[in-house]
């Protein structure tokens, strides 16, 4: 059952009818459109480029290409991501010396970077780097320091060594809730693979044996590793039991990082997160509109933050087949555009008249199911203060895992 019938849907701008594709608004996003387009951002100090499903390949290309173009021809020299500070200090170190490989580097990544398209990304940004040593673009993450897999691995060597009667129950806790870090639990209840206990539980049995052990108060590293482990499962989706997340620290950790460094920066990550104005989501719709990092960049940088969402009509995920569009959501509308991808940019008064208003916007996660299409959507009160332009593809085909 979804939550469709708990609040209204907000209507489409009724300027328009809600099929009237506007041709004469949108254009095809070719090479001199994407120049075009980054040229129109050149002024932003930070670009969020958000895009409606992170398992596509088209929506990853449009991104990509449009990042290239902002970096090779605009100046932006950091890019920030949505992953812990940890993991994009290795993406930085690969990229500012070679070190390694880029898919080495994504190993302890969140599972959607880690896919042969964000390897040639990253390769693209070391091959620049090397061009340009003494004005290199920088990998940012905005994600607090949280546990990782070294972590659970110190905490099972040092009971290993210290009690080792004991390593059975903690490995029976630790073993399970660290898949976490692959694939998320929510993800792993809305696949059927979850093991069914929840996982932040399994961690404070964890921290309570550790905390046991004789001496555990002198052993302050592998209690603090443990709590770190506590608190990741504790503010976990699931563990919060909402999709409501850490938007806010996400917005300070990048704004900080681009004051301290004084470098202007593109954003990626989900719509939801890189939206200009708060947002709510269609399987939370009792949470009602919450901030994103984006809303409160552009309560801070006001226009100096701009926003790209990046959409797409249906395809093939790999993770899911997504049907066309249901006809109040923007996509179908987009989508009436007769062109593989194609460019709306609201800014324009004469297009922002005939465009915004509150609209839904397709948001497909890894909790994706068919059967729920018409509630898995972001909505906005209005559509041109949330994104300052809208790439659409008709149709998307599925990023390339890593091993």
């Amino acid at each position: 059952m979804t939550h469709e019938n708990t609040v209204p849907r907000p209507a489409l701008p009724t300027s328009v009818g809600p099929y009237d594709p506007a041709p004469h608004d949108v254009a095809p996003l070719t090479d001199a459109v994407l120049d075009d387009l980054a040229a129109s951002l050149a002024d932003a100090t930070i670009v969020g480029l958000g895009e409606s499903t992170r398992f596509s390949r088209e929506t990853f290309d449009a991104r990509d290409r449009l990042f290239r173009r902002l970096v090779r021809h605009h100046g932006f020299r950091a890019l920030a991501l949505q992953d812990t500070v940890a993991v994009a200090d290795r993406l930085d170190r690969y990229v500012g010396t070679g070190e390694g490989s880029a898919a080495a580097a994504l190993d302890d990544a969140w599972r959607p970077w880690r896919t042969a398209e964000m390897v040639a990304a990253l390769e693209w940004i070391r091959a620049f780097n090397q061009e340009h040593p003494h004005d290199p673009v920088r990998i940012f993450g905005v994600r607090p320091a949280q546990a990782g897999p070294e972590d659970y691995d110190a905490v099972l060597a040092h009971v290993r060594a210290s009690a080792p009667e004991l390593l059975p129950e903690l490995t029976s806790h630790l073993e399970p809730i660290r898949t976490a870090h692959h694939t998320d639990e929510h993800v792993q209840r809305a696949r059927g693979t979850h093991p069914g206990r929840p996982f932040a539980d399994h961690a404070r049995d964890a921290l309570a044996l550790v905390r046991s052990l004789p001496g555990a108060h002198r052993d302050e590293d592998v209690a603090a590793r443990m709590r770190r482990i506590v608190d990741f499962h504790e503010r976990s989706v699931a563990g919060r039991g909402s999709y409501a997340g850490d938007d806010a620290v996400g917005a300070d950790t990048l704004g900080d990082q681009q004051r301290r460094t004084g470098l202007r920066a593109v954003y990626w990550d989900g719509i939801a997160h890189t939206s200009a104005t708060e947002g709510t989501l269609g399987l939370a719709p009792e949470k009602g509109p919450q901030p994103s990092v984006g809303s409160l960049l552009r309560a801070r940088y006001g226009a100096r933050y701009a926003s790209v969402a990046i959409g797409f009509h249906h395809g093939d995920l790999g993770v899911a087949v997504v049907p066309e569009p249901a006809g109040d959501l923007l996509d179908a509308r987009l989508g009436a555009v007769d062109l593989p991808a194609h460019r709306l940019d609201l800014r324009p008064a004469a297009v922002r008249r005939r465009w915004d208003g509150p609209a839904r916007l397709r948001v497909i996660s890894g909790v994706y199911d068919p059967s729920r299409d018409a509630a898995e959507h972001l909505a906005v009160a209005s559509l041109a203060d949330a994104f300052d332009v809208l790439v659409h593809i008709r149709r998307a085909s599925p990023v390339r895992w890593l091993p």
